[in-house]
């Protein structure tokens, strides 16, 4: 354990929002809010004065929104490490996000266990999902497979498509296996092939990649 202090910003356009959330980070040792922003173009402004460890980024916000706002970021500071706060209902800005360079993702009624444990992975490189965020996102996927693309060499097998839909569920490698009678052994390798015959480096990109191979539905 690392006695470390995260400095971060808050932009979201809801005072009361805003306020608890930087109280309720305030209880923990190891976490200071640096500033505070209603919207996109305050949160712009701040940053060229400020070096936060993390955003904290509100997707729906007037004047400028977190998508744009995200953009600008990822275009004039690309180390910039950002959590979107998001509402249920908003999941079709994932792929958006995503797409950006983001890689964290919070519902607004997560616990501040989890916006902590979101602060602390991203800072370290990592990148981190609502669970129940993810569930929403992919309650719709397909139980079939005849929207897909024409197969070729490069295209998943029928067992690594049925394993990369678990995974965009959120199960873990263990799950997996225990859902599919495989074991997670089984389960690490086919994860390591998917990765590589789609050029994905992490689960967002994997999310990203059902999404654009219409596995999903948004």
């Amino acid at each position: 354990m690392t006695n470390r202090t995260y400095k971060i910003i808050l932009a979201d356009d809801h005072t009361l929002f805003r306020t608890g959330l930087k109280n309720l980070l305030a209880l923990e040792p190891g976490f200071e809010v640096l500033a505070e922003a209603a919207n996109g173009r305050e949160l712009l402004s701040l940053l060229e004065s400020s070096e936060p460890d993390v955003i904290l980024l509100d997707i729906a916000m007037p004047e400028m929104n977190g998508i744009e706002a995200a953009a600008e970021i990822m275009n004039r500071w690309p180390e910039r490490k950002i959590v979107t706060l998001s509402m249920f209902g908003e999941e079709d800005y994932y792929f958006k996000m995503v797409s950006l360079g983001v890689k964290a993702f919070l519902l607004k009624n997560s616990d501040i266990g989890e916006v902590q444990e979101a602060i602390r992975t991203v800072v370290d490189g990592g990148t981190y999902f609502s669970q129940e965020l993810l569930f929403n996102l992919v309650s719709n996927l397909k139980s079939t497979t005849e929207n897909r693309p024409q197969t070729d060499e490069s295209d998943l097998s029928e067992r690594e498509l049925e394993i990369l839909l678990e995974i965009c569920k959120g199960l873990s490698n263990q799950e997996i296996g225990d859902k599919l009678f495989i074991s997670k052994r089984t389960v690490d390798k086919h994860r390591a092939n998917i990765l590589a015959k789609t050029n994905c480096k992490n689960t967002a990109n994997l999310v990203v990649y059902a999404i654009k191979n219409n596995l999903v539905e948004i």
